[in-house]
């Protein structure tokens, strides 16, 4: 997407993508095999409790409005969705063989804005894939903050701070996904220097159903430490190891290593619920179906 193409501002760009005028004779009928996803879409989870209804109104009414397309580079015969993804995949749901569609000329860029500006018009996106697909707008195209805003219809200040969640630790990250805490809540966690002890909070946090004011109040009193220094005699590959341990069991962790190779791993829990969620971690498996 050009800068002259930005500048014909947020509208013209939904009207010309999102609800195309449809000229007499543009519509075509395409296999739905030949059709295949916009490789930029932000969103990664699609349940099917939302695309029911949808499917419903399709059976009953048929597709009201085509899909838009353009020809997938370097794949004769092959077209990616530029717009539409739901109603793809309502059509795949119903087990339709041809889709009515509408060829659009796109680059990737376009493909990226509009896959964020058609999801972030249904609230669809959880904060972290509009972060993603804000930072991938940067890094892709080295779009600045302003250029972004402007192509998705946002401030410039709401697009930094949500580019400010992608600094959150994995195991908070998780929870603002499946949507168990606010992007309120996570913007509280970024006070949290150290990324075990935001962990520790988030969790808690999703748990005992805190508000975003409780969050803010307990990470003002958390301390602000960082990640904790390993000491020269650590040995630096130990170190790393025990970090990663650290990010994936979303606990603290101690590697001690001995001398021959030997050594001990200490892993931290804080009640009994903390408990079976490190045991399933490590093992794959519940504790009830290892006690039955």
């Amino acid at each position: 997407m050009s800068r002259d193409r930005l500048g014909k501002g947020l509208g013209a760009l939904l009207g010309e993508y999102l609800e195309p005028e449809v000229r007499s004779g543009e519509v075509r009928s395409l296999r739905v095999t030949a059709i295949v996803p916009n490789p930029m879409q932000p969103r990664r989870v699609f349940t099917d409790a939302e695309l029911s209804d949808l499917v419903d109104s399709i059976r009953e009414n048929g597709l009201l409005q085509p899909l838009v397309v353009r020809p997938a580079p370097g794949a004769p015969d092959r077209y990616q969705l530029v717009a539409g993804e739901r109603r793809f995949r309502a059509l795949n749901k119903l087990g339709w063989d041809e889709a009515p569609v509408v060829v659009r000329e796109a680059d990737d860029e376009t493909l990226l804005v509009l896959a964020l500006v058609e999801n972030l018009q249904r609230e669809a996106l959880n904060p972290l894939e509009e972060a993603e697909g804000y930072q991938a707008l940067a890094d892709r195209f080295e779009m600045k903050q302003a250029d972004i805003a402007k192509s998705v219809g946002k401030d410039r200040s709401t697009v930094a701070n949500m580019l400010r969640l992608l600094k959150l630790p994995t195991s908070v990250r998780k929870l603002v996904e499946d949507r168990s805490l606010t992007q309120g809540h996570a913007r509280a966690l970024l006070a949290v220097e150290d990324p075990v002890r935001a962990g520790e909070l988030a969790r808690k946090a999703a748990s005992e159903g805190w508000s975003v004011r409780e969050v803010e109040r307990r990470a003002a009193g958390a301390s602000t430490t960082s990640r904790k220094k390993v000491s020269g005699a650590k040995d630096p590959v130990v170190a790393a190891l025990e970090l990663a341990l650290q990010d994936h069991l979303q606990t603290r962790v101690s590697v001690h290593a001995g001398r021959g190779g030997k050594g001990r791993i200490e892993v931290a829990y804080h009640d009994d619920t903390d408990f079976e969620r490190v045991f399933e971690l490590m093992t794959g498996r519940s504790v009830a179906e290892v006690v039955e």
